[in-house]
């Protein structure tokens, strides 16, 4: 079966995310394992993805609170 080409958003989404991996991984002093995966364990994996989460959410949250703001409020 052949492989899907990704589109250009997509790859753009895939580079942020990686980069977005990488940095969060340096933050947690990871860097180093996530560059070898077989070093990495399962329990460092978990920390990387659940503080890229963290981080998601929190950029999900200012880019709402900020779409709010841009919107004048009607009263019903």
């Amino acid at each position: 079966m052949a492989k899907k080409k990704k589109s250009k958003p997509r790859q753009k989404s895939s580079r942020e995310m990686e980069r977005l991996k990488y940095e969060t991984a340096e933050e947690l002093g990871l860097s180093s394992d996530l560059s070898n995966p077989d070093e990495l364990t399962v329990r460092e994996a978990g920390k990387v993805g659940g503080a890229m989460v963290k981080k998601l959410v929190k950029k999900g949250k200012q880019a709402m609170a900020k779409e709010r703001s841009k919107k004048p409020e009607h009263n019903l």
